[in-house]
């Protein structure tokens, strides 16, 4: 897989998490996990954006929408929050996962990437996406106490 390829795959499973994390603050009562919600959001706008910035300055195109994978565990989430009476953790839950696969493939894109600035990018960018994901498994793991 070609850096290009890869950085797309990335900004594709980060709006996955930016419209999950979107759809789920409007959904929850709970005031600090909106806030939490829009944070995460925003921390994957910021990666969208500097993905986004490698991916114009090679001429290659960003993606301007999630992933199908990324589609489907919203909905799934929406679906058992609607009949859950703990939608709070039926959302963080996914949540977590979506933050589960952002860092698999991070650190898939680590491994493959040969552009020695783009692997500096990737490894400024990791310390906050493994803290999203740290903090997400904290907030699932508290929540299932």
């Amino acid at each position: 897989m070609n850096n290009a390829n890869t950085l797309q795959d990335l900004v594709q499973i980060a709006r996955d998490g930016v419209e999950f994390y979107t759809e789920a603050g409007k959904e929850v009562k709970d005031v600090t996990l909106k806030a939490t919600f829009a944070r995460m959001a925003e921390a994957k706008r910021d990666l969208i954006a500097s993905l986004s910035t490698k991916l114009v300055a090679s001429g290659e195109d960003v993606p301007t929408s999630g992933t199908a994978v990324g589609k489907l565990r919203q909905m799934y989430a929406d679906v058992r929050a609607s009949i859950s009476s703990n939608e709070e953790k039926i959302y963080v839950g996914q949540l977590e996962e979506t933050e589960d696969r952002l860092v698999e493939h991070y650190e898939s894109a680590i491994k493959e990437v040969k552009d020695p600035l783009v692997l500096a990018m990737l490894q400024a960018h990791m310390t906050r996406v493994r803290a999203c994901h740290a903090e997400m498994r904290g907030l699932k793991q508290r929540l299932a106490a």
